[in-house]
């Protein structure tokens, strides 16, 4: 049989994954020790989040919101027939990563969220800082605290987000980490 390249990602969405990969270990691995480093990685992934936000209502077919965000039924037979090993194939995101995508989106921009709040109120630098001046130390360590928890939870989401690319790639035997360099996935 004759496969096809069929163009998928389109260098939006592409330039949006590998860019969010690289601030989030940045912003990861540097936030006790180098919070400039780490506030101006936080500030990367906000206007990425914000760009993909934007790309998902007007960007190209398989980067629309209304292409992979799938109603919670056809999640649930989505994810039946993953546990069964009868899951179909997708060109774009399936519904489980449709609604991972939309996870993380939220997971990240909470972080990024109570990062800002953060960084005003207990660096007072940042955009927020005159909103926070004189906030109580105890809010203050309340946000950082839940900063800390959403960044962790959000590699929580990232690892069973790698996890399912994995499953995938082999179930179907496609290299999706190739088709989010190249854009392509082959028919």
């Amino acid at each position: 049989m004759l496969q096809k390249d069929v163009k998928v990602w389109d260098i939006v969405v592409r330039i949006f994954h590998w860019g969010l990969v690289l601030a989030f270990i940045i912003s990861f691995v540097s936030e006790d020790d180098f919070m400039q480093v780490h506030a101006y990685a936080g500030y990367f992934i906000g206007a990425l989040l914000l760009m993909r936000t934007l790309w998902g209502v007007v960007g190209s077919r398989y980067a629309r919101f209304s292409d992979f965000v799938k109603p919670p039924a056809e999640v649930n037979a989505h994810l039946q027939d993953v546990m069964h090993f009868r899951s179909k194939r997708y060109i774009g995101h399936n519904p489980l990563g449709g609604w991972m995508i939309i996870a993380l989106i939220v997971s990240l921009s909470l972080t990024v969220m109570t990062g800002l709040v953060t960084y005003g109120a207990a660096e007072h630098a940042g955009p927020l800082a005159n909103l926070m001046f004189g906030l109580p130390g105890f809010i203050a360590d309340g946000f950082e605290e839940l900063h800390e928890g959403l960044a962790n939870f959000t590699l929580l989401l990232v690892f069973i987000h790698v996890l399912g690319v994995a499953f995938e790639s082999l179930v179907h035997g496609e290299n999706l980490v190739s088709a989010m360099i190249t854009g392509k996935k082959h028919i």
